[in-house]
C-alpha cells in the first residue's frame, strides 16, 4: 500500500509518500508543488493542480491523506487555503484515491505523542519513523506525517467500517 501524505498551503504544498506493509513503513519520495505568488490565484490554483497531477503520476500512490486546514485570524488568508485545500482534495479524489483527513491535533499526536508537539518535534519522530528520510522542506516533512498518521489509522477506521456494515446486515 502507497499511501500519499498532503500539507496544502496556497504557495507551498507539501507531499510525502511511504508504503506500508502490515506495520511496516518505508520512506518513499517527498518534496513540495509551489504556486507564483505573483501570479493571480486561478492560475496559482491550476499550478498546484498540474504539480500534484505529476506527484500522482509519477509515484502511483493507492490512497491519500490531507491536513485539515485550521482558522487563521486573517479571513482573506483562511479563504486562500480553503481554495487550496479543494484542489488538494480534488486531484487524488479525481484520480480515484481514496482521501482521508486529519487535523494538525491528531497528526502529532500520532507522530510524536502529544497533540501540541512543534515542528522541530514532528521532523524529528518523522526522521525516527522513516529511516533513511532526507525531506526537502518542513512542508515535505509536515506531510510525511500526515501520511504517517493514515497509515497507523487506516486499519483502525478500515475495522471500524467493516463493523459497521456487519451491524446494518
Amino acid at each position: 500500500m502507497r499511501i500519499l501524505g498532503l500539507d496544502p498551503g496556497l504557495r507551498h504544498t507539501g507531499w510525502g509518500l511511504l508504503d506500508v506493509d502490515g506495520n511496516r513503513l518505508r520512506y518513499v519520495a517527498d518534496g513540495r508543488v509551489d504556486s507564483d505568488d505573483k501570479a493571480e490565484l486561478a492560475i496559482r490554483l491550476v499550478q498546484l493542480h498540474d504539480g500534484l497531477v505529476e506527484v500522482i503520476r509519477t509515484w502511483t500512490p493507492d490512497e491519500a491523506a490531507v491536513e485539515e486546514t485550521f482558522v487563521n485570524k486573517n479571513p482573506t488568508s483562511t479563504l486562500k487555503l480553503g481554495l487550496a485545500r479543494g484542489v488538494v482534495l480534488l486531484v487524488p479524489a479525481k484520480a480515484g484515491l481514496r482521501v482521508a483527513e486529519y487535523g494538525a491535533n491528531h497528526i502529532k499526536k500520532s507522530v510524536v505523542g502529544a497533540g501540541h508537539a512543534d515542528k522541530t518535534q514532528v521532523q524529528h519522530m518523522v526522521r525516527m519513523l522513516l529511516p533513511g528520510t532526507t525531506f526537502q522542506t518542513p512542508d515535505a516533512a509536515d506531510a510525511l506525517a500526515v501520511a504517517i498518521c493514515h497509515a497507523h489509522h487506516r486499519q483502525t477506521s478500515a475495522a471500524i467500517a467493516g463493523i459497521r456494515l456487519q451491524v446494518a446486515r
